[in-house]
């Protein structure tokens, strides 16, 4: 048998968002893909935790949304969702939170009822708020008996710094010090009109889009200005963290680079996914394949608002730490050193071209598409453009990007594990 020939195409056909705007300022973005007959309604706010003003603030507000409001308790929250087949999730970063409902659109006007009381009238019960500070400081504390927990931590801190928004970190003792107050005080300061996008996908009829209108147009003003500061970055290039009792390291490598916007952001995810962005990854072929340090390595480009870098991460063997540390440097150097073959570009580029047709498959994906990209300043036309600049990317432009942003001299290393 013959392999049909692989290729890249040339266009997505992606629905464009529509926007109004509420009558507080807030910009809503419709979706209509009425051929499903399902709801996705996010609200996304400024409000990530480098907005908090006290530790693990950000985080506690965006998950006690649902545990109780002006009308409902939080069991009542929950069987309504369940009872009409709906249901809601919770993200947060650095940057933002993004507060999602999905439900059949025929339930949608129930669905609707919930989600005016989780967005606008969180109460924030102490008796919830002394749960949810329990049960996370545990939870923290076992994660962070993991080297893989240890490592990322700390490759934040040497990337940005210790004390920088985006680098820094709590101790769980933090945790005692969490109150209802600093968590309405956050809510009252960033879940505000001026801080909020709202992205909504699926049947969009012309009621469902008024009743988020009608409750995006709740959400209230911003009172005082308030600014975020960044301080300059704090980069250490060579961290290592002992652990003791560990079998394994944990390793991270990588470099602050820039956010989504910069022009080269799209090659190096070219570059990145070449690294080891696939099962068949250079890295994946001689840590796991060759050498059997590790299960799984990876690496990837991470995007903030305020800038972005690239990450490689894996875990092996406490034995083979070094060894490991070696070949991730040296698959480094063949990229700075040897022009990859178009054969091996080309099999990179049909892969990241399937998985932005599979994200794009269906109402969700292009929401979240669509949401990322209207943060970062972009429409859904960025989508053909990111594709062109994949198809359009050559040998010659990894040989370039590698030699630019991969010298040695800016690379961070971070291994976390017994070093005894």
């Amino acid at each position: 048998m013959k392999q049909p020939p692989l290729t890249i195409p040339s266009s997505l056909d992606v629905p464009s968002a529509t926007k109004h705007l509420a009558s507080n300022g807030t910009p809503i973005y419709a979706i209509d893909c009425s051929e499903y007959e399902v709801v996705r309604l996010s609200f996304v706010f400024h409000a990530g935790t480098v907005t908090q003003r006290h530790p693990f603030t950000a985080s506690a507000t965006a998950n006690m949304l649902a545990e109780g409001s002006r009308k409902m308790t939080s069991q009542q929250i929950a069987e309504q969702l369940d009872y009409y087949g709906s249901y809601f999730d919770i993200n947060i970063d650095r940057d933002y939170s993004y507060i999602t409902f999905c439900a059949l659109s025929k339930f949608f006007p129930q669905t609707a009822e919930v989600i005016e009381e989780v967005i606008l009238h969180p109460t924030f019960p102490e008796a919830e708020v002394a749960t949810y500070r329990d049960k996370r400081r545990q939870q923290l504390s076992i994660e962070r008996r993991k080297v893989e927990t240890i490592a990322r931590e700390n490759f934040a801190h040497a990337i940005f710094g210790a004390t920088h928004p985006y680098g820094i970190s709590y101790s769980e003792e933090e945790y005692d010090s969490l109150c209802r107050e600093h968590i309405e005080e956050h809510y009252r300061r960033r879940y505000t009109a001026e801080n909020c996008i709202v992205v909504c996908s699926g049947a969009i009829s012309e009621e469902v889009l008024q009743r988020i209108v009608t409750i995006t147009e709740q959400i209230p003003p911003m009172g005082t200005a308030d600014t975020i500061d960044f301080p300059a970055f704090d980069t250490q290039h060579n961290v290592r963290v002992q652990h003791d009792g560990a079998v394994q390291s944990s390793i991270r490598m990588g470099r602050l680079l820039f956010d989504r916007t910069h022009e080269d952001f799209v090659p190096m995810q070219v570059l990145s996914t070449l690294l080891g962005g696939y099962f068949g990854s250079r890295l994946m072929q001689n840590l796991r394949e060759r050498n059997g340090f590790t299960y799984g390595v990876f690496s990837a480009m991470v995007n903030f608002q305020q800038t972005g870098y690239l990450a490689i991460a894996t875990q092996v063997g406490r034995e083979v730490t070094d060894e490991a540390l070696q070949q991730i440097t040296y698959e480094i150097e063949r990229l700075r050193e040897e022009c990859i073959s178009e054969q091996e570009l080309s099999l990179v580029k049909n892969i990241m071209a399937g998985e932005m047709m599979r994200i794009l498959d269906g109402p969700f994906g292009i929401a979240d598409v669509t949401t990322e990209n209207i943060l970062c300043g972009f429409d859904n036309s960025q989508i053909e453009e990111n594709l062109r600049l994949i198809r359009n990317t050559t040998p010659d432009d990894i040989l370039t990007l590698a030699q630019r942003y991969l010298s040695p001299d800016d690379l961070v290393t971070v291994v976390a594990g017994d070093f005894s």
